[in-house]
């Protein structure tokens, strides 16, 4: 067998829940990747400038990032409560009947709260998707692409943080097929897009034959803009109308993915019924609850029932913790920072460079340098599956970050090589893939699956995506387009940089939490409660 038993009968066991998270990733790689290719055909829609719609990227990316910091919210138990019973017949004698009780009504509040807001999400982007052809005014248009970047954050922080609990030191296998649902979503919306989008200009003037924008140059518009933070230096030189006869087919786009995702929020909401968590179920215990009592001892998780739910981030708690545990968010929140940004710059940037010189590549050619990265990257996702599952985190870590270091020297060697940069960006889409889910499941590792870890990580992740591309744009603009391979290659030293201290502090932290007075109590309290 490719799994062995202990890890497959884990997935039988938990694979409606993982099924649902992951088809939650592919509607936030769905949302994501469509501003791009159709930001140009928005624009006629709410006759709004070029300077003006570049507003829309920002204010999904920014409320984005807020998302992010909010889905960790979800975690807590707190709010809502399922009928269940206060004790089952696996466990015998007064205090163990009190534990099961307990370790019920935990699982109560942690599920129908995250699978709630799981639902409310991935329904909010269909709503979006549906709701934007109608948007006739740059302003609702960035409204609602706020909206919509708020439910992705929560559904991209939330994911994680649910598979890192259901699998804990097996989750990282399961975090790369999350990852790769988040590609597949981002393959299929320009593939839905790509039909309807106007070959000549979508807003008839009254001298629209005189002033016109070939399809050439807007598809050259198109692959400038296709980074989350990209900018176009000048674009005086391309005529684009504001007033007049809006002719756009990009509607029917946005309603088809519309229909596309409607399958996901029905996941949801066929798992919350499966799972007996909606007013019109019937009372019987849910499943996961039964899981739970069958599987967990009450001396093993007793601990985990009275504090889990973000104990790291109490304030009480914080005080006790060494300063390695700190520096381990903060250091993991920085590669992934970097690395984040490095795959919004390249994917930003590629085209500006293989376009300007020395390259001069033609803008078709030029044009399918981003999709190749996406499909490459998507791809590794999907191999650092099994990977993941035969080698450590930190042996794909290492493997992963060199191999980005060393392609992004090649490319600097090899800068007039057209060929050499198309095989240069599968080789850098293919080694960055697993770096996200491969540090999220081994931070988490570290730090004994408090949960905290994963709201730093994919906030900090999220603010790199953002945060880089503009400095990378603003170096491009001001020092030209060569500087842009330059950067990306500094920013792959940093990070493995970082990554080389992680290990080391990694050594620092377990030596202090063995010989803190906490794990001597640990280990003693069993001893205890047997004499």
């Amino acid at each position: 067998m490719l799994l062995d038993e202990r890890i497959w009968s884990l997935f039988k066991r938990h694979w409606r829940v993982t099924l649902t998270y992951w088809s939650a990733l592919f509607s936030f790689g769905l949302c994501i990747a469509f501003l791009g290719p159709t930001v140009l055909d928005l624009r006629c829609q709410t006759q709004s400038t070029l300077q003006q719609i570049t507003w829309v990227f920002f204010s999904q990316q920014f409320f984005l990032l807020v998302g992010s910091s909010l889905g960790g919210l979800f975690k807590k138990t707190s709010g809502l409560w399922v009928k269940c019973p206060k004790q089952t017949q696996s466990f015998r004698g007064q205090g163990q009947k009190q534990w099961s009780g307990k370790l019920a009504r935990k699982e109560n509040t942690r599920l129908p709260r995250s699978l709630l807001a799981l639902f409310c999400c991935t329904l909010i982007i269909s709503l979006v998707f549906a709701v934007i052809p109608l948007c006739n005014h740059v302003l609702l248009l960035s409204v609602a692409m706020a909206i919509a970047g708020l439910a992705m954050g929560v559904i991209d922080t939330l994911s994680c943080l649910q598979l890192v609990r259901l699998y804990q030191k097996d989750s990282a296998m399961f975090l790369q097929a999350l990852q790769f649902f988040s590609g597949l979503g981002a393959l299929v919306s320009p593939l839905v897009a790509d039909p309807f989008l106007a070959e000549d200009s979508c807003v008839l003037s009254a001298n629209w034959t005189v002033n016109s924008s070939s399809p050439s140059d807007l598809q050259h518009l198109r692959s400038s803009m296709a980074g989350q933070g990209a900018t176009i230096g000048n674009i005086s030189q391309y005529p684009l109308h504001t007033e007049g006869v809006v002719v756009t087919r990009v509607s029917y786009a946005f309603w088809i993915m519309a229909l596309i995702n409607l399958p996901v929020p029905a996941a949801v909401l066929a798992l919350m019924y499966h799972e007996r968590l909606l007013p019109f179920s019937d009372n019987s215990p849910r499943l996961i609850v039964r899981d739970s009592l069958s599987s967990t001892s009450p001396h093993e998780d007793n601990s985990n029932v009275h504090g889990s739910s973000f104990a790291c981030c109490n304030l009480a708690k914080l005080r006790d913790r060494p300063a390695s545990f700190f520096i381990l968010h903060a250091l993991g929140g920085g590669i992934l920072f970097i690395t984040d940004g490095i795959i919004g710059s390249y994917a930003g940037f590629v085209y500006t460079y293989a376009v300007s010189p020395p390259l001069l590549m033609g803008h078709k050619t030029a044009g399918c340098l981003d999709s190749t990265f996406w499909a490459s990257i998507t791809i590794g996702r999907l191999a650092f599956i099994y990977l993941s599952y035969r080698y450590t985190a930190p042996r794909l870590l290492t493997f992963s970050l060199v191999g980005v270091i060393l392609v992004q020297c090649l490319l600097l060697i090899f800068y007039t090589s057209h060929v050499f940069l198309f095989i240069g960006t599968c080789a850098l889409g293919l080694c960055i893939s697993s770096v996200f889910p491969s540090l999220l499941a081994f931070t988490e590792d570290m730090l004994d699956y408090k949960g905290c870890a994963t709201t730093v990580l994919v906030t900090s992740a999220s603010t790199g995506e953002m945060v880089m591309q503009l400095l990378v744009g603003s170096v491009i603009h001001s020092q030209g387009s060569y500087t842009f391979l330059l950067c990306c290659t500094i920013s792959s030293f940093i990070a493995f940089s970082l990554f080389l201290l992680l290990l080391l502090v990694q050594r620092v932290h377990k030596n202090c939490i063995t010989d803190s007075p906490q794990s001597t109590d640990m280990k003693e309290k069993p001893q205890t409660g047997g004499s």
